[in-house]
């Protein structure tokens, strides 16, 4: 059953009730193996839940344009207060609704519609925020895009010098969603510096790895740092935006008023929890494990016959590229969805299918890792995904249920927070 208990749901909405009991038994039977997606704890799920639902509080602390603020304000004040103790940082935002909004507030702040910003490509793992065509951002601004290297899927850096020193961008993201090896941020910094531009750290996947000191951080290096607080974090779907002093006002005010009206009192909880886990000790083991579970994935996969892009992975994420499978990444995903394995087909870097049907498959640790998994299933879990990529191929449902079995007995062993 759902932990916390849905009692009182059950009885005024069988029906809701009877699909949530669903999906958290879905979570829990299969191996979720999303990137962005994770477990949270009962006490994030607990804190999501409560009567904050019910407050409005437009404004921030001690600033606020609606009374009654006398819990609501130490509330935010601890999720900004550890927010700036976990990540180092000399401002935060805990405000943002989510990620794509967070990205806005950082354009409000920092540039004017039709001024000049550069990110990476969404076909090279970028996100659609930093600038790409179908996005407001490459509506409202003159977006100039750096790609990774055909022949090793790395970002090449004079490719990114050479065209910021021609375009000059007022801001410069680095980050992305499907970038399997270390952001060097410090080279980033460097170009950004030459060209007079701002710096922006996208980690909204690797935030985790960061707090959990498993990846470079971006603080000394990025003026400004834009996350979502759940993927790696661990925590409810929100974000935050952290910055230097010099910037703080100023994304402040394009968070609220210039974008968003009240904040969500219950996630801004829920955010505070989550950045209190990401404070202890154990937290650092799991962000650790989740790079060693990945790792030890991908040189699994790699025996196995399968290509990575960029050759494996620094982080919680690799990008198996199927073009040498003679299937695309669709099928495959939708295969591995009916064998207990979740995960989203992908582009690929120099992709020759469509989006919508691509080459790729994403797929990533932070999930198993919660739940507990280490580097000695890993072997296992490649071997599923090999199997279920040989019964995609040859249309073999029946491989698929058996691997699906098989999954399910495994994760019977390893608790679920949110389901007993």
């Amino acid at each position: 059953m759902h932990v916390p208990a849905l009692n009182v749901l059950t009885q005024a909405d069988p029906e809701l009730a009877g699909l949530i009991q669903g999906e958290a038994e879905r979570q829990h039977d299969t191996l979720r193996m999303i990137a962005s997606e994770n477990y949270v704890s009962q006490a994030v799920l607990e804190a999501t839940g409560t009567v904050l639902t019910n407050k409005y509080s437009e404004g921030y602390p001690g600033k606020r344009y609606y009374e009654g603020q006398k819990f609501i304000d130490p509330i935010e004040e601890l999720a900004i207060a550890r927010a700036k103790s976990v990540f180092g940082v000399d401002h935060a935002n805990v405000q943002p609704y989510s990620g794509s909004p967070a990205n806005l507030a950082v354009y409000m702040a920092l540039a004017k519609p039709g001024d000049t910003i550069m990110g990476m490509a969404l076909p090279m793992g970028g996100h659609l925020t930093h600038g790409w065509s179908v996005s407001a951002t490459g509506a409202w601004f003159r977006a100039v895009q750096y790609t990774v290297r055909r022949e090793d899927g790395r970002i090449d850096f004079d490719e990114v010098r050479d065209i910021a020193l021609r375009e000059r961008p007022k801001i410069i993201f680095s980050g992305g969603t499907a970038i399997p090896r270390t952001i060097d941020f410090p080279r980033f910094a460097e170009i950004a510096r030459e060209v007079d531009a701002v710096l922006v750290a996208d980690i909204a996947h690797i935030a985790g790895l960061i707090a959990g000191g498993a990846h470079p951080s971006p603080v000394g290096h990025a003026e400004v740092i834009s996350t979502t607080t759940h993927k790696t974090l661990r925590g409810p779907r929100g974000a935050m935006l952290m910055s230097d002093e010099k910037h703080a006002k100023a994304l402040d005010k394009a968070v609220f008023p210039g974008l968003q009206g009240g904040p969500h009192n219950h996630t801004t909880a829920g955010i505070a929890v989550a950045l209190g886990e990401a404070s202890k000790p154990e937290f650092r083991t799991y962000a650790h494990q989740v790079v060693a579970n990945a790792r030890a994935l991908a040189d699994a996969l790699i025996e196995r016959g399968f290509d990575l892009v960029s050759g494996g992975t620094d982080n919680h994420l690799i990008l198996l590229d199927l073009t040498s499978k003679s299937i695309g990444g669709k099928p495959v995903a939708r295969a591995l969805d009916r064998a207990g394995i979740e995960t989203n087909y992908n582009t690929v870097p120099y992709d020759t299918r469509k989006p919508f049907d691509p080459s790729g498959v994403r797929l990533g640790t932070p999930a198993l890792t919660t739940r507990g998994l280490t580097e000695s299933q890993m072997p296992q879990v490649a071997d599923w995904i090999s199997r279920a990529v040989d019964a995609a191929i040859k249309d073999d449902e029946a491989v698929l249920d058996t691997i699906a079995a098989e999954v399910r007995e495994l994760l019977a062993g390893y608790p679920m927070p949110g389901w007993h």
